[in-house]
């Protein structure tokens, strides 16, 4: 493959990155996307290759990547040494790339691959343990845009591209043709020059206000419904995960599977069977390919097409002979004045086995949480032990790191004291 310099504008239009499905990039991103074409095809870079993007603005590397036909691990910066070293011995990675601005004359490529060609190495979240490695398709993102449909611009995306989620947005954003505003973090100041913007549950319960916002973009964990109803803009909640995109989307009677996707339900638990989900798992550079079903781990009913997701096995806490879903009652707890976000786990109890126990994020008041305890959950669901933490971990899109915070109260490393 040879690459022929062109300047900017020109090789804006040959250097479309195929993933966008035809959508031309704006400029400046396009010449700096045809600058990295040229810089990684002398290194070498081409179809098949698969190479770590290493540093704080992955955006052009990565789409000159897709011209490319390599498919591309953005690092994530929070990664421990030990966590690093296991990601990339999975991935096996032909090229770590530790980034900078893109400075080559912009160079014109014919897109390589098809839409089968992998294009991105995405990695869990790492809410539930150490990440995995991950390989997917241009076509199984193509089918999400599609299945997620349309916003309006600019989009704002509030987050690291690190995180599958967040880089799911800034794509769909330039299939769409909007404008992208990308931040490493939410700030309430580019709410008011945002029409839409992709966020986690989290992100959104701790929003004081929506600024020009038209259309809020909500996937990663369970919305609480209060939230949604309370939120004056149009919402799209979407119920997916990082092996299997878009599983399913809300609509007025609740969710229900995304068009081509199938779902089953096997001793309570989701399967999934998807042209959406990821072609298998990295292990030390070689992919394991995913089975024809797999199981989302979280716990679910299925009535008429209807989906009502419960949380994770991970997320469940076994008190006295009741299984208590996580989720239920953080979806309660966020609800309280004063709360930033909260984390439920189990603290070891021999007679009980756990019991239920609520870390609060913020300055809410104790007799205030308690209060709506009483009124959303039965008895045994309700926290019998109140911890106020600071700085919980977080996963690279914002979501608390249960794992983490478990083992870190377990430990008694844990940032937090009793709420009183």
């Amino acid at each position: 493959m040879t690459a022929d310099a062109l300047p900017p504008a020109e090789a804006a239009s040959v250097t479309t990155p195929p993933v966008l499905g035809g959508a031309r990039l704006p400029e400046p991103l396009a010449g700096r996307v045809g600058s990295a074409v040229a810089e990684l095809a002398v290194r070498g870079v081409g179809l098949g290759t698969r190479v770590a993007l290493d540093g704080a603005d992955p955006l052009p590397w990565f789409l000159a990547c897709d011209v490319l036909g390599a498919a591309a691990l953005v690092v994530e910066q929070r990664w421990t040494d030990r966590e690093r070293a296991a990601v990339l011995d999975d991935a096996r990675p032909g090229l770590v790339l530790d980034l900078g601005e893109p400075t080559a004359a912009p160079a014109a490529h014919s897109a390589a691959g098809d839409g089968s060609t992998p294009f991105y190495l995405p990695t869990t979240s790492g809410s539930s343990g150490r990440p995995k490695v991950l390989l997917r398709t241009r076509d199984s993102w193509l089918r999400s845009f599609a299945a997620l449909g349309p916003v309006p611009g600019p989009v704002l995306v509030g987050g690291p591209l690190s995180s599958s989620l967040f880089l799911f947005g800034a794509l769909h954003a330039l299939w769409c043709g909007a404008e992208l505003i990308l931040r490493p973090r939410l700030d309430a100041a580019d709410l008011d020059t945002a029409a839409t913007t992709h966020v986690v549950p989290a992100m959104l319960a701790a929003l004081r206000g929506i600024g020009a916002l038209r259309t809020v973009v909500c996937g990663g964990a369970h919305l609480d419904p209060v939230l949604r109803e309370r939120l004056p803009v149009s919402v799209v909640e979407y119920y997916g995960s990082a092996e299997h995109s878009l599983i399913a989307l809300r609509g007025s009677d609740g969710l229900r599977a995304v068009p081509g996707v199938e779902l089953d339900v096997r001793a309570g638990e989701l399967w999934v069977r998807s042209p959406l989900a990821v072609a298998g798992h990295m292990r030390s550079g070689v992919l394991d390919p995913a089975p024809e079903w797999t199981a989302t781990g979280d716990r679910v009913d299925l009535t008429d097409g209807v989906l009502t997701v419960h949380g994770r096995d991970s997320a469940t806490i076994s008190t006295g002979g009741l299984l208590v879903a996580a989720e239920e009652v953080e979806a309660v707890l966020r609800r309280v004045p004063g709360v930033s976000d909260v984390v439920v786990t189990g603290t070891p109890q021999r007679r009980l086995g756990a019991v239920v126990t609520a870390l609060v994020e913020g300055e809410p008041e104790l007799r205030a949480l308690r209060e709506a305890a009483r009124a959303g959950l039965e008895p045994r669901k309700r926290p019998r032990i109140w911890l106020r933490g600071k700085d919980f971990p977080r996963t690279p899109s914002g979501k608390p790191a249960r794992a983490a915070i478990t083992e870190g109260l377990a430990a008694g490393t844990l940032d937090a004291e009793p709420l009183r």
